[in-house]
């Protein structure tokens, strides 16, 4: 992200909404001299990156021509810091605490299926499924691809999303296998796993 367009979502942020004045005047106050026009072409640019909302018109009290009023949009979070890694692995680990195994298990088979069903894939034929799982699995971090095999296709990911818990809870494991098998409709047979030190996470999809 371009260091006046970070600065420019961090007063949204802060502000919650802001005119092109207010945020001329926040960054000043951060970097020094900038333009109004300047500022016009960096929200631009989030726009267009759907970082911000289409700017709203807001009245003066006092005379004067009417402002446009610049807010966040949902897509701009992730451009803040967040702690999602350390609240998985606790939440993880404290299923695994205070539950038995099968319960943990059929907790994060419920995960599965949730996430296959924003998948939304329908009863198409196999190879348009697999395109849209591989679609689906790149757009949540997996690296995915697919390929014909000899008995029948092999869907492989060379990145799993939550590494950094997977090693020491291997249910996650077990949840990505359920994860494949509800997008596609059928149960796949593993090959290999990165958390056993395999360099992808292999499934031969049975034709």
């Amino acid at each position: 992200m371009q260091e006046t367009r970070q600065h420019i979502l961090d007063i949204l942020k802060e502000r919650g909404e802001a005119t092109v004045d207010d945020i001329v005047e926040d960054l000043r106050k951060r970097r020094g001299t900038i333009t109004a026009v300047t500022v016009r072409h960096h929200l631009s640019r989030l726009q267009e990156e759907n970082l911000i909302t289409t700017p709203q018109l807001r009245h003066r009290n006092a005379p004067g021509r009417p402002q446009h009023i610049y807010t966040l949009t949902e897509e701009a979070k992730e451009y803040f810091p967040n702690n999602y890694k350390p609240l998985a692995s606790h939440l993880i680990e404290q299923l695994a605490q205070q539950l038995p195994a099968r319960q943990v298990n059929v907790i994060l088979e419920g995960v599965a299926d949730q996430m296959a069903a924003d998948a939304n894939i329908g009863d198409l034929p196999l190879p348009e499924r697999l395109d849209l799982a591989v679609e689906y699995l790149n757009q949540h971090g997996y690296k995915a691809r697919w390929e014909k095999h000899p008995d029948g296709y092999l869907l492989q990911t060379t990145n799993c999303p939550y590494h950094h818990i997977s090693e020491n809870n291997p249910a996650l494991c077990d949840m990505d296998m359920r994860l494949v098998s509800s997008i596609l409709g059928v149960v796949p047979r593993l090959l290999s796993r990165m958390s056993r030190g395999d360099h992808a996470c292999a499934y031969i999809i049975p034709a």
